[in-house]
């Protein structure tokens, strides 16, 4: 089976963009390739630095809601990145062959660090610019084959293909060039019609918000501002409420729309109606979580067991690597 990787950040729990943007995908995989699925929490420390405990505390929400939401541990290698030493050590070797220009012109990096302009200011830290140094060290100490990925992240993998490339034609071919495998991703804009949910940006609906919850943000998410009265007639189209409609309620999507649109629906009600439709998707999703987290134990076994294996893989892998560039100075010693 051909082998493919993705990772998460372990920056609080789950929301329904990391569903549909990966998690629903990942679990259809799991049963033609073989799956490693990484919590990056070192990449995680890169603008979380100061606040260590939160990403500690993280990784087994992490792992609460990508088990819960289908990644199988009997198909699937789950492991955490700072229990895999190999990815920082082939970090630091990839170091050399980045240029800093390059990393600034990174499309998502140069992204990223508008967001985190407050965070950073003008003195941006060398783990933040580098982290796409580490994103290319983890596909490559685990010999990924394919690496699943949205259009938008294509630029990201470009450039782990560029070091592979350059590590390859300075030391001779040593590393597998990663595909892309292209999935179908549902692009989810925040509750308050943000084009990104974000876990610190108050407008994420989570995996595991229980049912009130559920209705209450459904309550106050974002619906066409145009539309202020039943009677009114709205646009589906700048609609929050009803792209998550799109999401949870594919039956009815069309007659949603032609109502709205006719003005028969009222913002209240196809909002009630959304509720009750997401917390029936949901539900089995918050049921096994809360199954798993009764049993935190068993949880923290299966990351250390698949950390131990992906571990083999990564030494195996950097062993290569240091033959190659001259550095396996013990071996053939006693």
């Amino acid at each position: 089976m051909k082998r493919i990787l993705t990772g998460i950040r372990p920056t609080g729990r789950l929301h329904i963009g990391h569903y549909f943007g990966m998690l629903r995908q990942i679990a259809e995989l799991q049963s033609e390739f073989d799956t490693f699925v990484m919590i990056a929490d070192m990449q995680a420390l890169t603008d979380n630095f100061h606040q260590p405990q939160k990403v500690r505390q993280s990784v087994l929400e992490v792992a609460y809601d990508m088990v819960a939401s289908g990644i199988d541990p009997q198909k699937s290698t789950l492991l955490i990145q700072s229990l895999i030493p190999e990815i920082a050590e082939l970090t630091l070797y990839f170091g050399n062959l980045v240029s800093l220009s390059r990393l600034q012109q990174n499309p998502t990096v140069k992204s990223e660090l508008a967001q985190k302009r407050a965070l950073f200011g003008r003195s941006v830290t060398w783990g933040f610019l580098g982290y796409p140094i580490s994103q290319a060290a983890d596909i490559t100490i685990f010999d990924a084959d394919l690496v699943p990925v949205g259009d938008d992240q294509l630029p990201q993998l470009e450039q782990t293909r560029e070091i592979v490339r350059k590590f390859n034609q300075i030391y001779g071919e040593t590393l597998k060039e990663p595909e892309a495998r292209v999935i179908e991703t549902a692009r989810v804009c925040g509750l308050d019609g943000n084009a990104k949910m974000g876990k610190s940006l108050g407008n994420a609906l989570f995996l595991s918000d229980d049912a009130g919850t559920v209705e209450r943000k459904i309550g106050r998410a974002l619906t066409d501002p145009l539309k202020a009265y039943l009677g009114d007639p709205g646009r589906p189209e700048v609609c929050t409420v009803y792209s998550y409609h799109a999401l949870f309620n594919q039956a009815r999507l069309e007659m949603v729309a032609a109502q709205c649109r006719s003005g028969e629906r009222g913002c209240v009600a196809c909002k009630r109606e959304l509720a009750v439709q997401t917390n029936a998707f949901l539900q089995p999703i918050r049921q096994r979580r809360a199954e798993l987290e009764a049993r935190p134990g068993e949880m923290r076994e299966i990351l250390l067991e698949g950390s131990r294996r992906a571990r083999g893989v990564a030494q195996a892998t950097l062993a290569r690597v240091k033959e190659r560039m001259h550095l396996n100075y013990l071996e053939g010693t006693a």
